[in-house]
């Protein structure tokens, strides 16, 4: 039975088992995994919709983008939230009939304070404009139910009356790549950004900068093991490696790197939500199309290759 999906940017996804792996949604740029609250997986599909997996690995649509263009999506207090890449906010509505878009917006995300200071996270580089336009690259909802939005390049902008109004916390130019709540500590956020590993003790209101034991500062990934956070550190986003560092979220000890040695150099850098945990288990995928895998939270690892295409998310099953 697959394990771990791994959705790739340009090629679907690959589900991943002990026996190899299997094909889903070939052919199709899918942006994010996540599960709905139920225990099913989700899927952003071609920017254009949001689909559920089935239990045989087939996928359904549930809710269709008209013209927008999704790019993640968060379960919250039995609701589905999705962000765009030009940075609104929707709620999904499977209620609606067959045929309508499901998708209601957060209007009240449109007047976040600050938004004019936002920009997009482009660059020239070698003459051509790289990176993507500003948008929500990442959606993340604490225990307690704030929403917490990453916006690249716009903080993370936090609701805690269901999107209907929202604050900024985090400063624009730390340059936030993603954000996750902790799944069982109500308090407890992390973010990876360009700044470093940015920390939250009081549900992502505020914000600590940590550095410590990092090789270089630019953070594009995070998650939570346990009472531990683990973030994908590199010299930049094109950077040939990157690195996978842990410490625990209390104190101040400095980060280690989560695989000694040589061994523990990724092929190009992680992305956003391209680190998955699930109790023991670690799964991590980087830009050459490795996926390294732990079930013992760390201690040992095997890897394989899924594909060529580019990594856009890791989940277990």
């Amino acid at each position: 039975m697959p394990e771990v999906l791994v959705a790739t940017w340009e090629n679907g996804v690959f589900a991943v088992g002990e026996a190899g792996s299997e094909h889903e949604l070939a052919g199709r740029s899918v942006q994010h995994l996540a599960v709905d609250g139920r225990g099913a997986m989700l899927a952003v599909v071609d920017g254009q919709s949001l689909q559920r997996r089935g239990s045989d690995g087939s996928w359904m649509p549930i809710a269709s983008a008209g013209n927008n263009l999704l790019r993640c999506c968060v379960a919250s207090q039995g609701n589905l939230y999705l962000g765009t890449d030009d940075a609104r906010v929707f709620r999904v509505n499977e209620s609606e009939p067959p045929g309508a878009s499901g998708l209601v917006e957060l209007q009240g995300f449109q007047s976040v304070p600050g938004r004019a200071t936002w920009r997009a996270g482009q660059a020239l580089v070698n003459g051509t404009l790289m990176g993507p336009p500003l948008g929500v690259r990442s959606l993340s909802a604490t225990l307690e139910g704030a929403l917490l939005v990453n916006v690249h390049v716009g903080g993370i902008p936090r609701s805690t009356d269901g999107g209907a109004t929202w604050q900024p916390t985090i400063e624009v130019e730390a340059d936030v790549h993603e954000v996750r709540a902790h799944p069982r500590r109500a308090n407890i956020v992390a973010a990876a950004a360009a700044a470093g590993l940015c920390l939250s003790s009081d549900g992502g209101a505020t914000w600590r900068v940590e550095r410590d034991g990092l090789h270089d500062a630019y953070c594009s990934a995070v998650a939570f093991l346990g009472d531990d956070v683990l973030v994908a550190a590199s010299e930049g986003h094109f950077a040939s490696s990157g690195r996978i560092y842990r410490r625990p979220i209390d104190g101040s000890a400095a980060l280690q790197p989560l695989i000694d040695g040589a061994a523990g150099w990724t092929d190009g850098i992680v992305d956003t939500h391209c680190i998955a945990v699930n109790g023991q288990r670690i799964a991590f995928a980087d830009q050459g199309g490795k996926l390294y895998l732990s079930r013992d939270c760390g201690r040992s690892w095997s890897s394989s290759r899924y594909g060529s295409a580019s990594p856009s998310s890791v989940h277990f099953l």
